[in-house]
């Protein structure tokens, strides 16, 4: 179901949220927004609150991002939650982001299926908790048949670990004989991802102000449009991914053709 003109005025309800439909067009909505969830442990270090309370209030920055991308009437959504660089971390913040999954999984599995979101997690299991893991699975299991918003969650996940991953099953595939390696194009390589049969990303967000793109879907956001906003994850509203498409309409993409 397509939100209307009137539902999302309901949803976007403060003043500066209502200026900004005014420019907005459902016609032209980025079918797939990537986000780089940055500046939980500065929100929570702003607060004297240890990381973890920053990385929990960031959870519900999430919902509410989901429920404006629903709104919107965007495809896909990808959040960058946990990066293969994570790790090094200090242990007792790690832990707590991989029991807060858990949590968080568990808590909206039942809200996830009656917006109609599907979830699909995307990276390397290798170290991943197994209670996280199976939370994981649940989710994706129960909501599999959805369709109204895929969420892509990316935990353990690094761009260049998953293009080395693409390479060493294409080139398993030419050692054995069942590829030729004049079959190797880009569309090939694209399949090989975790995010095979997903479109790739129109917009990447990124909170906090950081100008980098932190080895995120590196092949996938090639021709992405990238918008920046100084604000922390944890203070991301819908008024500013709303900020952020309305932003995005007002572009034209030449994919390197002009």
């Amino acid at each position: 179901m397509t939100p209307s003109d009137t539902t999302r005025g309901e949803f976007f309800s403060a003043r500066r949220d209502r200026e900004l439909l005014e420019r907005f067009d459902p016609a032209s909505v980025p079918t797939h927004i990537a986000v780089i969830m940055d500046g939980n442990g500065r929100w929570a270090a702003k607060r004297g609150l240890p990381r973890i309370a920053g990385h929990r209030a960031g959870a519900k920055a999430v919902r509410e991002t989901i429920a404006a991308a629903l709104e919107l009437g965007v495809g896909y959504l990808t959040i960058y939650s946990f990066s293969s660089e994570n790790w090094r971390r200090p242990a007792d913040e790690v832990s707590g982001l991989m029991t807060l999954f858990v949590e968080v999984l568990e808590r909206e599995l039942t809200n996830l299926e009656r917006q109609g979101v599907r979830v699909k997690l995307i990276g390397s299991t290798e170290g991943v908790p197994q209670a996280t893991l199976e939370a994981f699975r649940r989710t994706e299991d129960r909501t599999k048949a959805l369709d109204r918003l895929t969420l892509l969650v990316a935990l353990n996940y690094g761009g260049r670990g998953e293009i080395a991953d693409a390479v060493r099953t294409i080139a398993s595939d030419v050692a054995s004989g069942v590829l030729d390696p004049a079959a190797v194009d880009e569309d090939l390589i694209s399949d090989r991802l975790y995010t095979s049969g997903i479109p790739d990303p129109d917009l990447v967000i990124r909170t906090s102000g950081e100008m980098r793109v932190s080895n995120f879907l590196l092949w996938q956001i090639a021709y992405s449009e990238i918008w920046v906003t100084s604000t922390l994850w944890p203070d991301f509203r819908r008024g500013d991914l709303l900020r952020a498409v309305v932003d995005y309409q007002g572009r034209t993409r030449r994919f390197g053709g002009a």
